[in-house]
């Protein structure tokens, strides 16, 4: 019996190597899934202010999230990881606080972190809500930070964790210096020992018993002219 061409290997196509077209496109599906995760990680770095800060308004507090690090707990069966936040809470109206939690999982580590800040608030008074009455130097361990009060317009010259305390507190013109060492931990403590020493004139002259007035002294109209 004569073969007709292409009746024994036919059918070859559809069942044999050929037919695996099929299987490259499921190999198509997976890389589309690796772009969709790729769009997911987008928007979360997104999320991130400036300097890998987080922000959120609730209330009439602000709470800034200054950072996040990854920490190793080790045991018997090799080292359990956690995770460890800093959180600075104001209301831009002259009170602010910070607060350090840690926990297995990011979002408990800010919750705790964020209890920590709003129970520790402290109030520091301000001149004309915008600077501080005078300079403070503040330190704690091996952190030592300057503080300066400044003239309108200067703005908030300060980086790091200081910058997202001011902004928190809720200071317009502020000049900040950190001279000591760059652990956050120790930044922030320092910054907070010099706020919490921050008086104003109405304090001070009520403690020796003395009007405002003398406490300021007078000024010459003509250095304030060329100021």
């Amino acid at each position: 019996m004569a073969r007709t061409p292409g009746g024994g290997g036919g059918a070859r196509p559809g069942g044999g190597p050929g037919a695996r077209p099929g299987g490259r496109s499921g190999g198509g599906g997976r890389s589309g899934g690796g772009e969709r995760s790729g769009r997911g990680r987008g928007e979360g770095d997104r999320s991130r202010g400036p300097g890998g800060e987080r922000e959120r308004d609730e209330g009439d507090l602000v709470e800034k999230l200054v950072g996040i690090n990854r920490v190793a707990k080790v045991v018997k069966g090799g080292r359990r990881f956690g995770f460890a936040a800093i959180v600075i809470v104001g209301d831009n109206k002259g009170r602010v606080g910070y607060g350090a939690g840690k926990a297995r999982e990011v979002p408990e580590a800010i919750r705790k972190a964020t209890e920590q800040a709003r129970r520790s608030m402290i109030r520091v008074p301000l001149r004309e809500g915008r600077t501080l009455h005078h300079d403070i130097i503040g330190r704690y361990g091996a952190g030592e930070v300057i503080v300066r009060a400044a003239k309108p317009g200067t703005g908030i010259i300060a980086g790091g964790p200081m910058r997202a305390i001011f902004e928190a507190l809720g200071v317009h013109d502020i000049v900040a210096k950190s001279v000591g060492t760059s652990n956050p931990h120790n930044m922030i403590k320092a910054t907070f020992q010099a706020l919490s020493r921050s008086v104003n004139p109405r304090s001070v002259a009520a403690r020796r018993g003395r009007k405002v007035s003398e406490i300021l002294g007078r000024r010459d109209p003509a250095a304030e002219a060329r100021e």
